[in-house]
């Protein structure tokens, strides 16, 4: 604690830098990084001292300031504003420097696009991801239907439809194309219970053909040996990755339900584990004894005791927050990279989980279950 105390910082963030170096060391940053966090906020207090301003106007649009004369002053380093995040978090913690307010849309389209997203979450159960990226599929269609400063969708007809879909499938990649026709759809019907539309276009949507269509790849045993023998269970992030995989191999989670994961999610007692999966839907699985022995040693021997909530899967660098989606699928690549496998997905051991189901004589039906795709 006195070694990360040793940056001195001066002006506005001085009364703040005792406290900001302690919560540093309790989120786990090294003495070495946390003196860096610490001289970018002696950066930032000399910065606002010269502008004649106080913690208080560290807003989104002043942080982006101070990160244009960071970088005219010659840093390399800590230049952009997702660098200040440990320091404006603290900040915005003590109520010294404002929480940045959510923008409200404002042009037409944005203003439509934001309805129909908060009809997919609130009203189809939607994850938040998942209504994102429908909303920027039909985005280009909604820009189409601008009519005198408004979206105009009730003079849609069906070969407005089709002329999009033909016009999607010959610009994106076939898995792009089907994604978007399924946005497509989605919007229709919206519009359709909105009262947007007199009659229900959805069914004009036509499909897209897949060109190139294969089944699912998967690991054979041998490879799912060879990518859980690349994780080094000497090491934290090994012992990590090694139960994270385990889990994906063995149950088929997706790589954000990993990342989902909360320490009150497994029952130890029962022996099982609750999945929460796309939108709200949560089911309850049988726990394998090789997925609860991994995890048990992740728990036991690597998860930091610094780890700032309750995800069962952590960064190994501070802060020791639960990782995203992107993190356990970047864990999987590099892990497959390692063990010679090529390019591996995380969706790639999902389809690995259900073959060595369906070969140990698993009928369909209880492999759905399992992957929690019944009823889709």
């Amino acid at each position: 604690m006195d070694e990360v105390q040793r940056v001195r910082v001066v002006g506005p963030l001085e009364p703040y830098a005792a406290g900001f170096g302690a919560e540093l060391t309790r989120l786990g940053y090294t003495v070495f990084s946390a003196r860096l966090q610490l001289g970018l906020a002696a950066h930032v207090s000399r910065w606002l001292a010269g502008e004649g301003l106080d913690a208080a106007a560290l807003t989104p649009a002043v942080v982006a300031e101070f990160v244009v004369a960071r970088r005219a002053a010659g840093y390399t380093a800590y230049r952009s504003p997702k660098a200040l995040a440990p320091l404006l978090g603290y900040l915005r913690g003590l109520g010294v420097t404002p929480r940045p307010v959510a923008s409200v849309p404002e042009s037409p389209v944005e203003v439509f696009l934001e309805r129909y997203r908060r009809y997919l979450v609130g009203e189809r159960g939607l994850g938040v991801p998942t209504a994102r990226g429908y909303v920027d599929l039909v985005r280009p269609f909604v820009i189409g239907r601008i009519t005198a400063g408004d979206v105009d969708v009730a003079g849609l007809s069906g070969a407005d439809v089709v002329g999009f879909v033909l016009t999607v499938s010959g610009q994106r990649p076939p898995k792009t194309a089907q994604r978007t026709v399924s946005a497509l759809r989605s919007l229709l019907r919206f519009c359709h219970v909105q009262g947007l539309l007199a009659a229900p276009l959805a069914a004009a949507v036509p499909s897209v053909a897949n060109r190139g269509v294969c089944l699912p790849r998967f690991l054979e045993p041998a490879q799912v040996e060879s990518l859980l023998g690349a994780c080094d269970r000497s090491e934290v992030a090994g012992r990590r990755d090694f139960a994270m995989m385990t889990t994906m191999v063995r149950l088929g989670l997706r790589a954000g339900e990993v990342a989902a994961l909360s320490l009150g999610d497994i029952d130890w007692r029962r022996g099982e584990i609750t999945v929460v999966g796309k939108g709200p839907r949560s089911e309850r699985l049988p726990l394998p004894a090789d997925v609860g022995a991994a995890i048990v040693d992740y728990l036991r021997h690597a998860r930091p005791g610094s780890a700032t909530d309750r995800c069962v899967f952590v960064r190994v660098k501070a802060p020791h927050c639960g990782l995203s989606t992107g993190g356990v699928t970047n864990a999987v690549i590099a892990a497959g990279g390692r063990a010679g496998l090529g390019s591996l997905t995380a969706h790639r051991l999902r389809h690995t989980a259900a073959t060595g189901m369906l070969r140990a004589g698993a009928p369909l039906a209880q492999v759905g279950q399992v992957l929690r795709i019944v009823g889709r």
